[in-house]
């Protein structure tokens, strides 16, 4: 066997997130020799600072309006106090004790985890930064994740955190700005207007959340108006000290007094650094690296998933990506992930959650459509007297009958509209929503209940 032929294993992964860890695990109990480098903490984004600990913050939001609904139902509540460094001790012991699970399970499968920065040398070889040591793999998969970033740039960005340096924060800002109109931005924005800071979310577009349904957007927007100081169509131009405060001018030249500025306006791949060069790997227009259905690169033995691949930037996606790639590539067993139909949810107050295709998009893709809505008031707020909206919505293909899009604003959407992804994923017809028995009284069951089109006529591209 020449030198060339030769491997310390067959597969080097680089981070050990979501993609990273599934990909390692999958691949090393197919017998591969595996070893994983993470210079950060073993879990990536999301459990570490992303879904998990935002999730969990979430949560605690949500109380405040439990305990204002309680009284409709004959609870006298006293009075509450929110304890922020209570939450942020048993938040990030959570978080440690998952990553522990995650370091305990690569272990338990064979796998080598090296707490290091890994670089590419050349199509098989990897260069471990702190130890200097090269490792040759048969196989390397880039697994690295995306990083926030504060974009547009502006003056006094460095006042400003991202969605990073927001799980470290040690008190609560009484007063905060939050910029950007997508999940992270509308996510952190309702947890700290729930737990009592007066929050301002500012987005330069005219809704929020590009991409979902118009009628979506609309219906968050007014209930957000409602929960929150809401700017849309507005940008910061500046960021400046003031007193032991942020002072933010605004492109109109009004200005707001804030405690901390939290940035969410995007994430790129995490590519810097990585040596991509070396191997004459070229990024695409996004930043990101091309990969085939299969998550192979334009170099054979290297491969990528989950966010750097700016595919669907979503966990289960990562996670299924980097088991699709462990089976194609050491189980003999090829596959690739279908990027169409993906359920997702945005945790936000109210909660939303999707499956499929908005209008435009079905459209464009089908032809003629149909759509199903209903907008009523949840059976609790009956009580509670709280001023809340469900808006519920079903697309469907005229010719074919298929569902092609769910949409879900309101209590535990996103629980909803996952097992309403496994309908639509499976192909479901409007038919089979309407033969499908209803679970009374539930929010639900509407999705099984709307049997006439909406007769409004929407022109294509809303939005």
């Amino acid at each position: 066997m020449s030198e060339s032929d030769h491997f310390d294993c067959d597969l080097f992964v680089i981070g050990g997130g979501s993609g990273g860890v599934r990909a390692a695990r999958i691949a090393a109990g197919y017998g591969a020799r595996v070893r994983l480098a993470e210079e950060y903490r073993v879990g990536g984004t999301c459990v570490i600072r992303g879904c998990v600990p935002k999730k969990l913050m979430v949560y605690a939001g949500r109380f405040a309006d439990e305990f204002e609904d309680a009284a409709g139902f004959g609870w006298e509540v006293g009075t509450t106090r929110f304890d922020w460094a209570a939450l942020k001790r048993r938040r990030d012991a959570e978080v440690t004790r998952l990553e522990g699970i995650y370091a305990t399970n690569l272990m338990r499968a064979g796998v080598d985890v090296v707490a290091d920065r890994a670089v590419i040398e050349d199509p098989h070889t990897v260069r471990l930064v702190a130890s200097g040591e090269r490792v040759r793999a048969r196989h390397i998969l880039i697994a690295v994740g995306a990083r926030p970033v504060k974009e547009p740039a502006i003056p006094g960005a460095e006042l400003a955190i991202t969605s990073n340096e927001v799980f470290e924060l040690e008190t609560q800002p009484a007063r905060i700005l939050v910029v950007g109109g997508g999940y992270i931005a509308v996510e952190f924005a309702g947890v700290f207007a729930a737990l009592g800071s007066r929050t301002t979310l500012l987005h330069r577009g005219d809704r929020l959340l590009r991409g979902f349904d118009p009628e979506i957007r609309d219906a968050l927007g007014e209930a957000y108006a409602k929960r929150m100081d809401l700017r849309l169509g507005a940008t910061v131009h500046r960021l400046d000290r003031q007193d032991g405060a942020i002072r933010a001018t605004l492109h109109d030249g009004s200005t707001l007094v804030v405690d901390q500025v939290l940035v969410a306006t995007g994430r790129r791949p995490n590519v810097a650094g990585l040596g991509l060069e070396r191997v004459g790997l070229d990024l695409d227009a996004a930043g990101a690296i091309p990969v085939d259905r299969f998550s192979q690169t334009a170099v054979p033995s290297i491969h990528a998933v989950g966010d750097v691949t700016n595919r669907a930037a979503l966990t289960p996606i990562a996670i299924r990506e980097g088991h699709a790639f462990a089976d194609t590539v050491f189980g003999g067993k090829p596959w690739a992930v279908d990027h169409e139909l993906i359920p997702t949810a945005v945790f936000s107050t109210p909660e939303i959650g999707v499956v499929g295709h908005n209008e435009d998009v079905a459209r464009a893709l089908h032809g003629e459509i149909d759509v199903y809505e209903a907008r009523f008031r949840p059976m609790k707020a009956t009580l509670s007297g709280r001023d809340e909206r469900i808006l519920m919505k079903v697309v469907v293909a005229r010719a074919s009958d298929r569902v092609v899009g769910v949409h879900v604003m309101g209590h535990d959407a996103g629980e909803i509209i996952q097992a309403v992804g496994i309908a639509v994923t499976m192909g479901a017809t409007k038919a089979d929503f309407d033969r499908t028995i209803a679970v009374h009284p539930t929010a639900g069951e509407e999705l099984v209940t709307m049997r006439t089109p909406s007769a409004i006529k929407r022109p294509v591209g809303v939005g």
